[in-house]
């Protein structure tokens, strides 16, 4: 898929968009094998995230798939119920009127139906997932995939009171 394909069926602002990369990136899937996917970011974090994604291979840590969320028609829930990791979104913060960090590309979501978010209201998104820091996939203080964003100056949503386990961001 190209940038282009990409970024096909959204309103993207210029300013945004022009901002944007591709970003073709390994990854360690739960079968054991390395696999290629895709994500569309904002190009000052593009080597950063390689630089994740390389770390994220060493040490195993499984990812389900890494498509755009094109893929899924734009649609958030979409893609965290089929496990999807995705970064670029053009999305206001869940029940806000704020854009999100995804919104600008500086905001990755991994491994969503494994870290899910927990909403102010107590609603779980996605529906029916559960946290279990012991499953594989899945982020917990003190772990070392954790610390392969933080140590590089990256928020981490399973820090801030309302749990966001899968969420990343670089402000």
């Amino acid at each position: 898929m190209t940038i282009k394909e990409a970024l096909l069926g959204k309103e993207i602002p210029k300013k945004i968009k022009d901002n944007l990369v591709l970003l073709d990136v390994p990854y360690f899937s739960f079968d054991g094998t390395i696999k290629e996917g895709q994500l569309i970011i904002h190009k000052k974090v593009a080597e950063e995230l390689k630089e994740i994604f390389g770390a994220f291979l060493k040490i195993k840590f499984p990812i389900e798939k890494v498509t755009p969320i094109s893929a899924y028609n734009w649609s958030d829930e979409d893609s965290m119920l089929a496990n999807n990791t995705s970064a670029f979104n053009y999305r206001l913060i869940y029940d806000t009127n704020r854009l999100s960090n995804h919104s600008y590309g500086l905001a990755i979501d991994i491994n969503p139906a494994l870290n899910p978010y927990v909403a102010p209201d107590g609603k779980i998104l996605p529906l029916g997932a559960i946290y279990n820091p012991k499953r594989p996939g899945t982020f917990k203080e003190g772990s070392e995939a954790v610390y392969i964003f933080t140590s590089r100056g990256w928020e981490w949503g399973g820090e801030w009171e309302r749990k966001d386990w899968q969420h990343f961001q670089k402000i």
